[in-house]
């Protein structure tokens, strides 16, 4: 049985890892928040799975910040790891590091151009920690879209609020492709590669692009409830001017292609997007199907 380091695994993904698969690994848990790093001894552990980071602020964050906690935390673990003999690093990086919104196609291999200090922060991480890796140094980094499941947070947590208490929403005919991931799909994908102890970038991913209509209405489904969407006029461009930042959350493309990922790891995902959505709303344990 692999020993497992986690850092972050109160959070949302952390949970879900431990819970779904703790029969299968020994799991050890450190927290930069309440653990002193100094005391942490990582000589018997085979992978760190590093989650622990300094997300987006809505409210914003400094600079300095970002750096301390998503680079400058993760090079100090990495490095005590590499000298205490782990094999393996996993890294939680983000698709942020490939820029915003727009109608490219995002892939494993293509250019990153982050726009704000979360997604530099993740990008230079990536950087410095391809430095360490050697054939005893394996480090795996993984680029997600929006990750989506039972008691996610955030935006997602926002809408399903919306469409459960307003049964007539303005968000009709918006045809934007959105990619997101289930966290059972993410965590599995991480379960592989630690399995079948692999390096490189990987990029995770549901195999069905969403729009934000489409979204709402398998909410609704997944809720038991009707959803009626119209196409409200002047509705996107008043939004586009009073909140730019939810006009392209709502209205705006974002799209990956990790083809190249499933190939590398022979893997298909476990569960459709439909499914997800689901178990978003009603959690796995409660699927009596």
């Amino acid at each position: 049985m692999k020993r497992i380091l986690i850092t972050g695994s109160t959070g949302f993904v952390g949970s879900y890892f431990i819970d779904k698969y703790k029969d299968r690994y020994d799991i050890q848990k450190f927290s930069f928040l309440k653990d002193d790093f100094k005391s942490l001894h990582v000589k018997d552990i085979d992978v760190v799975f590093h989650l622990s980071a300094l997300v987006h602020q809505m409210g914003g964050a400094s600079l300095e910040e970002y750096e301390r906690v998503n680079i400058a935390q993760t090079l100090d673990l990495a490095k005590k790891a590499k000298e205490s003999g782990v094999k393996q690093f996993v890294f939680m990086s983000t698709v942020k590091v490939y820029g915003e919104e727009n109608n490219i196609v995002y892939k494993e291999t293509s250019t990153c151009k982050p726009q704000d200090e979360y997604g530099k922060s993740k990008l230079k991480a990536e950087i410095e920690l391809s430095k360490l890796e050697d054939e005893s140094f394996k480090v795996v980094i993984i680029r997600t879209p929006i990750v989506y499941g039972y008691g996610v947070k955030a935006n997602i947590k926002s809408l399903v609020r919306l469409v459960k208490k307003i049964p007539i929403l303005p968000f009709g005919k918006i045809q934007n492709k959105r990619s997101m991931v289930y966290i059972g799909n993410l965590c599995y994908m991480i379960d592989e590669i630690i399995i079948q102890q692999k390096s490189g970038i990987f990029l995770a991913s549901d195999n069905k692009l969403l729009s934000t209509s489409k979204l709402c209405e398998l909410i609704a489904q997944s809720l038991g409830k009707k959803v009626y969407l119209f196409k409200l006029p002047f509705f996107e461009s008043f939004l586009k001017y009073i909140k730019p930042s939810f006009h392209k959350r709502l209205y705006g493309d974002l799209q990956v292609d990790n083809t190249q990922t499933k190939e590398m790891l022979n893997l298909q995902n476990l569960y459709t997007t439909e499914k997800g959505i689901l178990y978003m709303i009603q959690g796995e344990k409660n699927d009596k199907q």
